[in-house]
């Protein structure tokens, strides 16, 4: 068994086990699953290979951005489906593209905290069904028309409309642009490019090395976490469909900038992809791994949330984990392997330049000296967003399993994994098994 000591504040938390869905690109038209399809897919495979009836779980946290209309609360919703029972509480959590990480965090501090012994937490998101609304002029016609009692009321009514109101307004794209700001996560990239210098080159680099990683990943065997999904019309999703075997940085070359076309650095190519899927955990205490006779993944150690200017939100994992190995006394060398999520190649890239740098750690981090250099060979290495996907509810679980899944298979010791989130936060878990185990 790992060790008791824990900085989350009380009992130790144990990852038992964990499970995701295939990453399915959003193609255009809705996906063959809902969100909470996915979730209960995923759960079902994680729950038949434990020694525990669903009932037994003390409650279901789940992350989702935007869950269908007929999925208010989807984590009740997936409980129920999964037959954890009427008693079973859920809830569900929002914080943007890290709202499985925050579940997982919240399942931890309820467990370490004794509210709870079993909970079953991750996030699911099927972004090829987020919705397509009607504008407000749409909206407004449509209430004069409902007031409208008589034919000639409905006759006026209908000539007021107008061609400009069956404009559709794409969730997704609000969803993926800040208000406060007036930039798509797209152009936050380019603002971190050109903060530091990140050209066009490198950032197509880090795309081709993202699919050969993950392609050398599936052809080893290393995502053994996945379950396979089966859509109502019997077809079968075994693997993440984000994966193109023939990436290479000259194709990636020959991409047109996406976010800003005059000048612009950041592509399709080297952006994470839209997708569905899911990933959920099952989180213990040491009396539940006692009394049921749980296997043990690992441990979460600890967790930190920051914030920081929404136009540079994608160095939101520097500001998590940086508090994290200050807390710890650890140093990045101390970190056997990193899961930093792919949002973009030049947001990755931006994290490693600022945490090395002088003037950043002093001004942000309050850090006397620059943090030395996290190992490219240590970090992602089974690829990332870039060519598995994010779809964003789910993201921050399925790092954190792939990283306890690295250790295990590393026979290594202490893992961080950490996520940049839009509207300028970042997210950071620090977890560990011991080598061995």
């Amino acid at each position: 068994m790992v060790s008791a000591k824990t900085n989350l504040k009380g009992r130790v938390v144990y990852v038992v086990d964990g499970g995701r869905t295939p990453f399915l690109r959003a193609m255009g038209p809705p996906g063959p699953f809902h969100a909470s399809d996915l979730a209960v897919q995923a759960g079902r495979h994680l729950l038949a290979r434990q020694p525990i009836e669903a009932d037994a779980i003390d409650e279901v946290i789940l992350g989702c951005v935007s869950s269908g209309p007929n999925e208010a609360n989807i984590a009740r919703v997936v409980a129920l489906r999964l037959g954890c029972g009427e008693h079973v509480p859920a809830w569900t959590v929002q914080r943007n593209c890290a709202s499985a990480m925050q579940s997982l965090d919240c399942a931890a501090t309820n467990i370490a905290s004794g509210r709870s012994d079993l909970v079953l937490a991750g996030g699911t998101e099927a972004m090829s069904r987020h919705p397509v609304l009607l504008n407000e002029q749409m909206v407004t016609w449509l209430a004069g028309w409902n007031r409208a009692r008589t034919a000639m009321g409905r006759v006026r009514q209908l000539g007021k409309l107008r061609p400009a109101y069956f404009q559709p307004i794409v969730a997704l794209l609000c969803g993926l642009s800040d208000p406060i700001v007036g930039l798509s996560m797209g152009q936050t990239a380019e603002e971190l490019a050109w903060k530091f210098n990140i050209i066009r080159e490198e950032m197509d680099a880090y795309a081709a090395q993202s699919h050969q990683r993950l392609a050398a990943a599936q052809e080893a065997g290393r995502l053994d976490e996945i379950a396979p999904l089966y859509a109502p019309d019997g077809t079968l999703y075994a693997a993440d469909e984000g994966l193109r075997t023939d990436t290479t940085v000259e194709k990636l070359s020959r991409l047109k900038p996406f976010f800003d076309r005059t000048v612009g650095k950041v592509t399709a190519g080297n952006s994470s992809q839209i997708t569905d899927g899911a990933a959920l955990l099952l989180l213990a205490s040491s009396a539940a791994v006692k009394k049921y006779k749980l296997p043990v993944l690992g441990r979460i150690v600890d967790c930190q949330w920051a914030g920081l200017n929404p136009a540079q939100m994608g160095l939101g994992p520097v500001h998590a984990m940086a508090p994290i190995l200050q807390r710890h006394a650890l140093s990045p060398a101390d970190i056997d392997y990193w899961e930093i999520n792919e949002a973009f190649a030049a947001q990755i890239l931006a994290c490693l330049k600022a945490w090395t740098d002088n003037n950043y750690c002093r001004e942000h981090l309050d850090q006397d000296t620059p943090f030395g250099p996290i190992d490219m060979a240590r970090l992602n290495i089974d690829g990332g967003g870039i060519s598995i996907g994010h779809p964003v509810g789910a993201s921050g679980a399925r790092i954190v399993l792939h990283l306890l899944k690295v250790l295990e298979h590393k026979d290594a010791h202490r893992g961080m994994a950490s996520i940049c989130i839009g509207g300028g936060q970042g997210g950071a878990m620090l977890v560990e098994r011991q080598e061995g185990k």
